[in-house]
Formats: C-alpha cells, structure tokens, sequence
C-alpha cells in the first residue's frame, strides 16, 4: 500500500502591495490633465483667431508688456475693416500711434491694417512716413497699403520687395553656427552665430520670411561688413508685391519682375502667373 504523499507546508502569503491611495489618485490625473491642458492653453492664448470682445480688443491694443496681444487685436480690427463694420472705427486712433510703436512686428501689422480703409483719418499721412521705417517690411507693407490709396510713393520699396535680402556681418569673427542652404526661414529666424571678441557672440537672424540662398558655413572668418548670407523672399511676399505692380508698374520694374516668370521650383506657380500677368499690364498700360 502506498503511502499517501505527504502534504507541503502552506507558503506564507506575502504581503500584498499598497495601492494609490485616493489622494495620490487624484494628482495622478490631476497632473495628466494638466499636461494636456497647457498646450491648449497655450494655444488659445497666442492664436490670432480667437474672436476679441470690444473690451478686450482695447485691452489688448493697449497692452505694451504683450506685443503679440497688439497684433492679435489689430489682425481682427482689420478683419472688421473688410466686413465693412463700423464699429472698428473707435480703435482708429489707436491704429495712427501705433506707427510708432517700437516692436516691429506691431508696425508691421500695423501699416497692413491701416491699408484696408483708404478713408481712414490720418492714415494716408501715417503711412507716408512709415516708407522711411528702419524696417524693410514695415517699409513694404506701408509702400502696399498706400496703392489702395491710389498713391504710387512707395514704389521703389514694393520693388524691394521683390529682391533678396542680403546679410553683412555686424563684426569681424568667426561663424560657429549656421543653417543650411535652401532652408525655409520666418521674419526674425536664426541663421547663424557669429563669435567676435573674446567671449561674444552675435546671433544673426533673417530680416524677412523667405528660404536661404546661401550662408556662410560653421567655421568661417567674417569680416566686418562682409556678406554673411542671402535670403530670398517668400513667395507671399513676392506675389503681394506683384499684384500691387500691376496696378503702379512702369517699364522700367520688367527686369525686377521677369525673373519670376521662370520655371523655377522655388517659385510658385500662383506667382509666376501673377509676373506675367503683371507684366502685360504694364506693357498694355504704357503702350510698349
């Protein structure tokens, strides 16, 4: 007769691991939902289209310390502007003293907004001065505005427009960062660093949107005045630029424009419609 197996001690149960408590559950996601939130929030803060009530868009012109809350409030003033509402008159004031406001991306906006109401009290004056604006965008986006006036002033800085920016390097040095040929570039983008002195350095941005045509590669000697880099303008800019010579253009603007004609892949088709558009106007318009 076997013998029956003898049994195993029972192993003694181990003890069982604490689980989150229901205040450690509650910051848990307390804290998950606030990693989602803020890029919303974020978002929400710096998009230009959320609509502005009538309080804050005076709040928001008026707020030095934000300059993108300006813009933002001037973007929907405009807006209001082309739908035609009446009620973007009460900020009129505001849009003439901000010509002079020292951010350029305010008087950058700016000067395009007081584009779309010829009628505006003092904006064609305003306007006029701000073809002498330090900034070569500001210059452009005033010369554009004024064509909706009639006024054909800012012509030579629509042509400017038209061409690349170049770049001269502030001081003698040595490029210890650069971007890459051929790279797409905002109003205001790094473009390279340059080393002078002994311990400082200059960082060297694009004063348009546009695309690198050439920059000098991480590890150049630069001296000062030398080119540093050029930068083509964006096909916006070009197009914008365009469509307001075809109103103003003279013969003599033909070789500024016929470069972008061309079949070229950095040109795009919408702008090359609009110089040969742009073209035949002028030539119809002067008889040639």
């Amino acid at each position: 007769m076997s013998a029956n197996p003898i049994p195993t001690q029972a192993t003694e149960a181990q003890p069982r691991k604490p689980g989150m408590s229901r205040t450690q559950k509650l910051l848990f996601f307390l804290t998950a939902w606030l990693i989602c939130l803020m890029p919303f929030l974020f978002w929400w803060n710096t998009w230009f289209g959320r609509k502005l009530s009538d309080q804050q868009l005076t709040e928001y012109l008026h707020d030095t310390k934000k300059p993108r809350h300006i813009q933002q409030a001037l973007v929907q003033v405009g807006e209001r502007i082309t739908r035609h509402d009446a009620t973007a008159k009460q900020w009129y004031p505001q849009l003439v003293q901000l010509a002079a406001d020292p951010v350029e991306e305010v008087r950058n906006t700016d000067a395009w907004v007081m584009g779309q109401d010829p009628s505006g009290a003092g904006f064609h004056a305003i306007l006029l001065k701000m073809l002498t604006d330090p900034s070569h965008m500001v210059r452009g986006n005033a010369a554009l505005s004024l064509v909706r006036f009639g006024d054909a002033s800012g012509r030579p800085q629509i042509l400017a427009l038209l061409q690349p920016a170049q770049i001269a390097s502030p001081e003698s040095g040595r490029i210890v960062d650069s971007d890459r040929p051929g790279t797409a570039v905002h109003q205001g983008g790094l473009i390279a660093k340059l080393a002078y002195g002994h311990t400082q350095t200059a960082e060297i941005r694009s004063p348009i949107p546009g695309r690198i045509r050439s920059v000098a590669g991480t590890g150049a000697n630069i001296a000062a005045g030398a080119e540093i880099a050029v930068i083509d303008p964006a096909n916006e800019q070009v197009w914008e630029a365009l469509r307001a010579l075809y109103l103003i253009g003279q013969p003599g603007d033909l070789p500024a424009i016929r470069p972008y004609e061309r079949d070229l892949p950095d040109v795009s088709n919408d702008v090359r419609r609009q110089a040969q558009e742009t073209e035949q106007a002028i030539r119809k318009r002067s008889g040639s």
